[in-house]
Formats: C-alpha cells, sequence, structure tokens
C-alpha cells in the first residue's frame, strides 16, 4: 500500500508549485501528518535556500527541517553520475525518503526542475527515483507553445515512460492551457490516454503569471524607498512613464507598475493620485530608474501620505530595466499568500480532486486535526451553497472576511448597510472584490421593510410592541438581517464584530426562538488545538446553568459535535473529579451528569472530571482508571460562564489555538455571534459553520 505520491514534469516552467500546493492542501485535509520530500534540488549560494521546500514547509507548518526535506543537489548527482555512483545517488534518496516515511501518514515528493546542467538526463532519473521509491505518479505537462497534438503527445509519451518501467500513473495534468482551449484539451487527452487515468486540465491563470514587486526588486537590484509592506502586490501589466501626465494618465491598467525616471516627479505624483482615485485603476508600484532619487520635496510629500504603493530606485537606465522586468519568471514563495490561495483555488476547481483523494488515501485518519477540520468544512460548504447575511457591513475585518468567502465559491453574502459607503470602504483597502459578487442592502432603504416591519409587529405586538417601534427596531441592523433569516430571504446570519452578543441575540430569542426540544440556547467554540479540534462550551451565554440547564447545553455539544464529525466524549468540568470533591457546584454538576446519563444512555460522558483528567491520559488512569471518557475526552461543559470564558481565551492565548465560535446552538435557524475582537480569520470559519448549519435545516 503506497503512502505517497511522486510529481513529475516534462519540462521546466510547466508550473509544478500549483500542483505541489493543491496536492498538499488536498492531502492535510485528509491525514493528520503530511511529509514533503525532494530527491534533488537546484544549486544555492550559502544561505539560500531551495524555494520549493520553504514554501510547503513555511505555509503548510510542516514538522520537517529543511535539511531533512532533499538529498541531494544537482551538481552532486551530476557529479555521483559521472563517476558510476548512481547506485550511491539512489540508496542515500531512499534512505531519506523511507526516514521521513516513517514518521509521517503520506508523503509529497516532488521530482526536478529540468533547469541548468545535467537537464537532458532528469527524465530518466525522475523514471528511475519513482521506480525505485515504489510510488504512483502524477505526470505534468505545460500547454505554453505547443499545439493540442504537441501536448497531448508529450504527456502521453511521458505516460508510456512511466508506464515501461512499472510505475503506476495516477493522473495526468495539463497546465497553462489557454482557457478557450480546455475542453479541447481534455477531450484529446481522454481520446489517446486509458479510462483509469484522471485528468485535470488548468488554465493559463494570468496572476500566477505575473511577478511579485518583491521579485522584481530582487531582480533588479533595487532600493525599497517606500511601500514596504506592500511588495507582495503583483504586477499585472507595466509601461514606461515618459510622456506627458495628461497623455500617460490614458494608459494606466489594473494593477499596472510604473516605469519612470527617479527625476519625473510629475510621473510619479500623478500615479500615486490616480491610484487614490476612484476613476482611475490602482497601480501596483513605480520603478524609478537611471539612479535617480527625486527631490527633497517631493520624498516628503510622499513620505506624509497615509498609503503609498512600493517604490523602487534601480540604477540602470529605463529600456534595459524594462527589458529585465519583461524576462522574469515568476514564482510561488512562502510570503506571497494570494498565489498560494489562487493555486490552490485552480487545484480543486480544475483537478478531479474527490478521485484523486480516494486513490491515494486508503487509510482512515485517527482523530481529525485542525487542518483537517477546517478543509472539510470548506467541502461541506461547498457542496450545498447557502446565503449569508453579515449585519456590520462596513467592517473592515467583515469586508476581508467577505473577500475570502467568494473567492472560496463556499457562500453567498449579502452585506447590510449604505451601498455607497461599503462600495468606497471596498476601494480604500484595495480588496479587489467585485461589487457584482455580493448583494449589498440597506435596511432603510430595502424594498423589505415594509413587510419585515409588519413581520416583526405582529409576531411582537403581545409583548406591547407597536407598529412605531417595531419600524424603529427594523432600522437597527441585527433585527433586519435577523428578520431576513426568519423570512428565509436568507439561511444564516452572522453579526458581533461591532455589536455586544446580546445585540446580536435579542431578535433571534424574540422571533427565531428555540427548537421544540430545547429549553435554553447555548453556545460552544471549536477549539483548533495544534494536534486535535475539541469542543468548548458554554463559553458565551449562561453566566450560572442549573443542573439541568448543564446536562442540556451538554447534549446540544455532543450533538454539534458529532455534526461536524468529532466524537462527542463528554467531560463535566469541574474543580474535583469522580466522587471525592464536595460542596454546591460539584454537587450541580454531578447531578447534570446523572440527568445526562439517564436521558442518554448512549452518550459517552464522565463527570465530575478535572480538566486536567479529562485530557492526559497518565492522570486518568490514576483518577478514574476505568473511565471511557477521561484521557480522551472531545467535549468539555464548563460550569459556568466565569470559568468557560477565561478558559477558553487562556488556552487560545497561551497555546496558540485557533477558537472558531461562539456558534449558538438550540435556535431554530442559524444566527452567530462574534467577539468584537475577532479576526478576519474568525470570521470566514463563522460564516462557513453558520452555512453548514442551515444545510441541516
Amino acid at each position: 500500500m503506497s503512502k505517497a505520491i511522486y510529481i513529475a514534469t516534462t519540462e521546466p516552467n510547466s508550473g509544478k508549485s500549483i500542483i505541489s500546493l493543491g496536492l498538499m492542501h488536498m492531502l492535510l485535509g485528509k491525514a493528520a501528518k503530511v511529509g514533503y520530500f525532494r530527491p534533488i534540488i537546484d544549486d544555492y549560494p550559502p544561505g539560500v535556500k531551495d524555494n520549493h521546500i520553504n514554501t510547503i514547509i513555511s505555509y503548510f507548518g510542516l514538522a520537517l527541517d529543511y535539511e531533512e526535506a532533499f538529498a541531494f543537489t544537482r551538481s552532486e548527482v551530476i557529479h555521483k553520475i559521472n563517476q558510476n555512483k548512481e547506485d550511491v545517488v539512489l540508496d542515500k534518496i531512499i534512505e531519506k525518503y523511507k526516514s521521513i516515511e516513517d514518521r509521517f501518514d503520506f508523503v509529497l515528493v516532488e521530482g526536478t526542475d529540468f533547469s541548468g546542467e545535467g537537464a537532458i538526463i532528469e527524465w530518466d532519473i525522475n523514471v528511475l527515483m519513482a521506480k525505485n521509491l515504489g510510488i504512483p505518479t502524477i505526470i505534468l505537462a505545460s500547454g505554453v507553445g505547443k499545439t493540442l497534438d504537441e501536448l497531448v503527445n508529450n504527456i502521453y509519451l511521458a505516460y508510456d515512460s512511466f508506464k515501461d518501467k512499472g510505475v503506476e500513473v495516477l493522473m495526468v495534468v495539463a497546465n497553462k492551457v489557454q482557457p478557450e482551449n480546455v475542453s479541447i484539451v481534455e477531450k484529446g487527452l481522454q481520446k489517446e490516454l486509458p479510462m483509469n487515468i484522471l485528468i485535470g486540465t488548468i488554465p493559463l491563470n494570468p496572476v500566477l503569471g505575473n511577478p511579485s514587486i518583491m521579485e522584481i526588486v530582487e531582480v533588479l537590484k533595487g532600493k525599497v524607498l517606500f511601500g514596504e509592506k506592500y511588495l507582495n502586490n503583483q504586477a499585472g501589466h507595466f509601461g514606461v512613464g515618459a510622456m506627458q501626465l495628461r497623455n500617460y494618465l490614458t494608459h494606466l491598467k489594473k494593477d499596472g507598475l510604473v516605469i519612470t525616471p527617479g527625476d519625473r516627479a510629475d510621473i510619479i505624483l500623478g500615479a500615486l493620485q490616480a491610484n487614490l482615485s476612484a476613476n482611475y485603476p490602482t497601480i501596483s508600484g513605480i520603478i524609478l530608474t537611471g539612479n535617480l532619487i527625486p527631490e527633497e520635496s517631493i520624498i516628503k510629500l510622499i513620505d506624509g501620505l497615509s498609503d503609498v504603493v512600493p517604490i523602487i530606485s534601480v540604477k540602470e537606465g529605463t529600456f534595459s530595466i524594462t527589458n529585465k522586468i519583461g524576462g522574469i519568471k515568476p514564482r510561488i514563495y512562502a510570503e506571497n499568500t494570494q498565489k498560494i490561495t489562487v493555486s490552490i483555488k485552480d487545484f480543486e476547481k480544475y483537478v478531479p480532486e474527490d478521485e484523486l483523494a480516494e486513490r491515494l488515501i486508503t487509510f482512515k485518519a485517527k482523530g481529525i486535526t485542525p487542518r483537517m477540520f477546517q478543509y472539510n468544512l470548506i467541502r461541506r460548504a461547498k457542496s450545498d451553497v447557502k446565503h449569508i447575511v453579515l449585519a456590520e457591513g462596513l467592517d473592515e475585518r467583515i469586508l476581508r472576511a467577505t473577500k475570502l468567502l467568494v473567492d472560496s465559491n463556499a457562500v453567498r453574502v449579502t452585506l447590510l448597510g449604505d451601498h455607497k459607503q461599503i462600495e468606497d470602504k471596498i476601494s480604500q483597502l484595495d480588496l479587489d472584490l467585485d461589487i457584482n459578487d455580493i448583494n449589498i442592502e440597506n435596511p432603510k432603504r430595502s424594498p423589505r421593510f415594509g413587510d419585515y416591519t409588519n413581520t416583526l409587529y405582529e409576531l411582537r405586538k403581545h409583548k406591547n410592541v407597536n407598529f412605531a417601534m417595531a419600524r424603529d427596531l427594523m432600522e437597527d441592523v441585527s433585527y433586519f438581517a435577523t428578520m431576513m433569516v426568519y423570512k428565509g430571504d436568507a439561511d444564516g446570519m452572522v453579526s458581533g464584530a461591532v455589536h455586544t452578543t446580546q445585540h446580536t441575540i435579542r431578535p433571534a430569542l424574540q422571533f427565531i426562538k428555540t427548537k421544540p426540544d430545547v429549553s435554553v440556547v447555548s453556545s460552544v467554540f471549536f477549539m483548533c488545538l495544534p494536534d486535535r479540534v475539541t469542543v468548548f462550551g458554554d463559553c458565551a451565554i449562561n453566566p450560572n446553568p442549573t443542573a439541568d440547564q448543564l446536562a442540556e447545553i451538554a447534549i446540544s455539544s455532543a450533538n454539534t459535535s458529532l455534526a461536524f464529525d468529532i466524537e462527542p466524549k463528554i467531560a463535566m468540568l469541574s474543580y474535583s473529579s469522580g466522587t471525592s470533591g464536595k460542596g454546591e457546584d460539584v454537587d450541580r454538576v454531578r447531578s447534570a451528569t446523572e440527568i445526562l446519563k439517564e436521558k442518554y444512555p448512549d452518550q459517552k460522558v464522565e463527570g465530575p472530571i478535572q480538566y486536567d483528567a479529562a485530557v492526559d491520559i497518565n492522570v486518568a488512569k490514576a483518577k478514574l482508571p476505568n473511565s471511557k471518557v477521561a484521557g480522551q475526552a472531545s467535549v468539555f461543559i464548563f460550569p459556568d460562564l466565569n470559568t468557560g470564558n477565561n478558559t477558553y481565551k487562556a488556552v487560545q492565548r497561551e497555546t496558540g489555538a485557533v477558537a472558531i465560535g461562539p456558534i449558538l446552538q438550540g435556535l431554530n435557524k442559524p444566527v452567530n455571534d462574534l467577539s468584537r475582537g475577532c479576526t478576519v480569520e474568525d470570521i470566514f470559519n463563522t460564516v462557513i459553520i453558520t452555512a453548514i448549519q442551515a444545510q441541516d435545516l
């Protein structure tokens, strides 16, 4: 049974990174520990690391040292082969691979790059390595500069070479194909290859083909004068600013790189102003040629601006610099998260990922890691896309999360707020968020406002809410968003980045109400610890729950846990374990545990139990040796809000765990609250979970 996959390319610049990144993302969603290995890397100066290895290890946080991830440099291999020591090369490659294989559930092996001396023998070496490692292969070829017949023949010959040597080929991928030719290429490959071979056809993506400003700085050996924090901007186009400003402005293109002599203050300032103007496209940066720096007064003016794109000074002249920029071959590196995200997204879209995963992953992982958990969240959300309304549409974090959500294709988003203000804020943040990809609704001007007001009045008039009061309440974004969910105009609602928990959930309690078998609304956090995901409840809603309420919170949390593929093993936490402790607080937990066991005898539950006994198997053996939960709990029920809220925050801050939540449970329809200190990632995760909750209704 294979625990690895080998990526082999047929030529240089085939775009191998997109396959490596997409595969690693997919594998980490299926296996707890994934390793990475490059048998042979290029030669680098002292202190310089292989970019492929550094990017994969850094971005995915693999438990692997750089030196462990490769066996030889290119020059070392050529030297050994010239000495007829091929066996020495293979022996060391197998040895290093096996040491990684022993430590990981799965290993991604990446072949050579076909560059520099020795490229002519690399194909045979790649076939030989895959053969001797005994692992199946994915073959990758580029469509750039090839006819359909040339591309298909190139891939078929590669497939045939591996097959003749007894290497199993799982999939072939045609990369960098012109978008209009994707289906033609796919059909051509299907015609020539056996039916059991998976086929991926990935179109040429301009984002991946554009160099970043950081790459341009490295090639040109430039000096960064301003905008260092935006060096990952992509240079979509580049053009020389040699004409008068009024004429040059008409030539600006989105993400364009402005190249101009350093003494052209008019072009420099005009380009910066155009970048801020809603009437002109944004630029990626400015290159100042000829070793010329603007005058001190101009530097002072630029220095006083709040946000400035990268401005780079270079020594050479405009003509030479323009040619060098045109010759840059872009790469993907760890800091350039935009390209990494785009690569993973393209892989998911154009590669038969589910079929590939089914053939690769032939074992069931024990437990669930944070990355597996989050990977599965996205997959589930995409399986049945839901419509989520975000009440605080003008908040910067909400807008940044919306960009990620739109890119994920996992939810449809409505933002509440003034359309013009939100559009201006998106432009100010330079989010590259197409306004047509989201819905923006201003409650006060919405065509639904009258109907919503009437509905609220009818629902709350028995609580002395008159029509005028209902109208005032409906102007509030929390009430409007919750009514969208109640009326079926949205599937779920998320708020709380700006508003309090009470403000967020009050409307839901008033008219969405609880499920028939639930008397108390509670909350959980998914705590994504380094090696597992656990559930903490209740850490946000109920200050001092009774024994009956604790039991209900526990079963709601267990059901939530199960809904997200975490086997519930419930720990009813207290300051003592078993029968040792006495006192009102521990007695309440003991009573709640008894209620839970009586009502739900099939649940695995232990209580009262201390946190250390719930998570540490050695402590568990000493305190509760016969427990089915102690030492392996996955659902932790805290005795009160004070304990729960402080504990989740302590664990989050001290361990670096990602805390997703609070996720509300018990309501008829999904409404979720955010912490006012939430991050963009928190918002993204909460919206995805809200969408999944909506799928189950």
